[in-house]
């Protein structure tokens, strides 16, 4: 079967490819209200070529903005269930005199396609589409059962999505979710993600006196919410990186050693040297991979209040506030960290300085077991394809629909990304590198078929 999904995807390259750049022409920027006409075609095509390769119940379902679209195969008895997802829509192009070409009008340059939307997400989630053919043709039916789940707002938020999911557990019950919308550690080393940071952000609001007040009247008496906020914020971290409210790594569950045999091979160089372009801080007692992936962090974002304006002002000010957030990891709880912050800040809060915390948003972390049937299967697939064994990688962001389905439907998600890391998602010139194109589609269509063969 791997010789003949590999033959046929071979064959095809040039019909594949030109799908491909049929759909990166539609411009779906699911942001601008001008492009609502465009959003719509784009969920049209995508719903046509699902009926297209044999899936069944194809739906446009309505949304709050844009449609999702729906669609599933499932008969195949007694074997697994994959609900496949991915977005149709994208980013703004702008600005538009920073394109080389035509955002909208696919260009093919050293081996990479240049559109908005090539690698996020348009590319590859067509990959899914065509794995699914390519088992099509090759077997004449598919060896496990498919649903496949693709919206149009993610790019703005994904609201719609959440109340589906919610809305239709049933109707969308599966034994994994397979997800391509990240990319691999470096450029052609293909990558599982096995984990996702959570997040909680915060505002902490400082008041002092009653109104602004002069400072050379009350200078060295009257409280000053700036130093308020940032005596507070230095106390919560010490020199060696670790955060120092109590109770912040109860929870945190270590990576499993098949995770940590795999950073250890990774090279963290181009990681510092040229994505950072500083000097690794943080906890000592913890490798830079360890630290990003498996530990949790504490930032500051901002602070506003004051004066900030050209010249000079003599003022103290009333109010300040700092934005600031945490990065969660597996096994943490976002309700039992803001907890423990409110706990913190009520207790060092510095004398003659009142503060409120104000929670923006809060989300949780996410991982997988990489000895699970479906991550085993997906890292032979992977090598199969690529030719090496992929890196097991953890994200430090956040991906909220990860969690969401994770949560809603009870089940793992496998998450192997093909866009590579300089392919300028969200950026001009976005590129997709047409051999990662190739090759997800085999690596795909090689997972569904082994995973099938797991039960």
């Amino acid at each position: 079967m791997p010789d003949q999904i590999r033959d046929f995807v071979e064959q095809n390259e040039r019909p594949f490819l030109e799908e491909l750049v049929q759909y990166l022409r539609i411009p779906s920027v699911s942001s601008v209200p001008g492009y609502r006409e465009d959003v719509q075609r784009a969920a049209q095509f995508v719903a046509d070529q699902l009926a297209r390769i044999h899936l069944e119940h194809v739906e446009i379902v309505p949304a709050e903005r844009h449609p999702l679209i729906y669609a599933d195969w499932l008969h195949a008895p007694n074997k697994p269930t994959v609900l496949c997802y991915g977005h149709y829509d994208v980013q703004p192009p702008d600005p538009l005199d920073e394109w080389v070409s035509d955002p909208f009008e696919p260009e093919i340059r050293n081996d990479n396609i240049y559109a908005r939307g090539a690698a996020d997400n348009k590319g590859q989630m067509y990959i899914h589409l065509k794995a699914v053919e390519t088992l099509w043709e090759t077997a004449g039916t598919l060896p496990l059962n498919v649903k496949f789940l693709i919206e149009g707002e993610e790019e703005i938020g994904g609201a719609s999505i959440s109340r589906y999911l919610a809305d239709h557990r049933q109707k969308l019950a599966a034994d994994i979710s397979l997800i391509s919308d990240t990319a691999p550690y470096a450029a052609s080393l293909p990558t599982l993600v096995t984990g996702l940071r959570g997040l909680v952000y915060a505002e902490v609001h400082a008041k002092g006196a009653s109104h602004d007040l002069h400072s050379g009247i009350y200078g060295g008496a009257a409280p000053n919410p700036i130093f308020g906020l940032l005596e507070l914020l230095s106390s919560m971290k010490g020199s060696n990186g670790e955060i120092a409210i109590p109770g912040m790594y109860d929870d945190v569950r270590a990576p499993s050693s098949e995770e940590l045999h795999s950073w250890a091979s990774l090279d963290q160089k181009a990681l510092i040297t040229h994505e950072m372009g500083a000097d690794a801080v943080g906890e000592t007692a913890y490798p830079v991979l360890h630290r990003l992936w498996a530990r949790p962090s504490f930032d500051a974002h901002g602070i506003r209040g004051g004066f900030v304006g050209e010249g000079a002002k003599t003022v103290i000010p009333a109010q300040a506030t700092a934005k600031c957030s945490f990065r969660l990891v597996p096994n943490q709880d976002p309700e039992k960290i803001v907890a423990a912050f409110r706990a913190f800040v009520t207790s060092n809060a510095p004398r003659g300085v009142q503060m409120d915390v104000r929670v923006l948003s809060a989300g949780r972390p996410w991982s997988v077991d990489v000895r699970s049937r479906a991550i085993q299967a997906a890292r032979a697939a992977l090598s199969q394809a690529f030719g090496r064994e992929p890196a097991l990688v953890r994200s430090g962001a956040s991906i909220p629909i990860v969690v969401d389905i994770a949560r809603t439907l009870g089940i793992p998600a496998v998450i192997m990304g093909f866009a590579d890391p300089d392919d300028g998602l969200h950026a001009p010139n976005e590129k997709f590198n047409l051999r990662n194109y190739y090759t997800g589609i085999t690596a795909v269509a090689m997972f569904l078929d082994l995973y099938s063969r797991t039960t």
